[in-house]
């Protein structure tokens, strides 16, 4: 039996890296997913976030909501006309924050629609994520940059994998 997922791409950083990206995706799948397994660093707010097509979160084209929870508390969240950010999730103070992401972003290649994106985030220092977002663009997706705000980076060694879903 064949396999659902493709593997398209794979990057590990072999340094401290403040953007991550993905170029000329093909459109031949009905949906891709990004694996990411990073670290990120610096005390406060975890803030590494995703643009679709270099449409920088300035456009205000990005919406989302988003539920978290740590074991003792839940909460959530709406933005609008703000960046689609990986994670909110807190990094110890000199410490990293490490956190496996499985963001499925679907009907990438349609051009009638806007992209709606759903993510998973386990975080060892903060709990669990759910978000769902939209980017209010029809454009195929082609480009995915995940960045970082300020001076915020993915740790050496953090992993992303993007997969394309084959069309049953």
């Amino acid at each position: 039996m064949a396999s659902t997922y493709e593997k398209i791409a794979s990057t590990t950083t072999t340094s401290n890296a403040t953007t991550v990206a993905f170029s000329s995706i093909s459109g031949t799948y009905t949906d891709i997913v990004l694996i990411c397994a990073y670290g990120t660093s610096t005390p406060g707010s975890n803030a590494p976030y995703i643009e679709y097509n270099s449409d920088a979160y300035t456009n205000n084209n990005y919406s989302s909501t988003r539920l978290r929870g740590n074991g003792t508390a839940a909460a959530s969240s709406r933005r609008s006309s703000d960046p689609f950010y990986i994670t909110d999730g807190i990094i110890p103070a000199g410490g990293v924050n490490e956190t496996l992401s499985v963001i499925n972003i679907m009907n990438y290649s349609n051009t009638t629609t806007y992209k709606t994106t759903l993510l998973k985030n386990n975080q060892a220092a903060s709990g669990v994520e759910a978000l769902v977002a939209l980017w209010d663009k029809t454009e195929a997706i082609s480009t995915i940059t995940l960045k970082n705000l300020s001076t915020y980076y993915f740790i050496n060694g953090s992993t992303f994998t993007l997969y394309g879903i084959k069309a049953a």
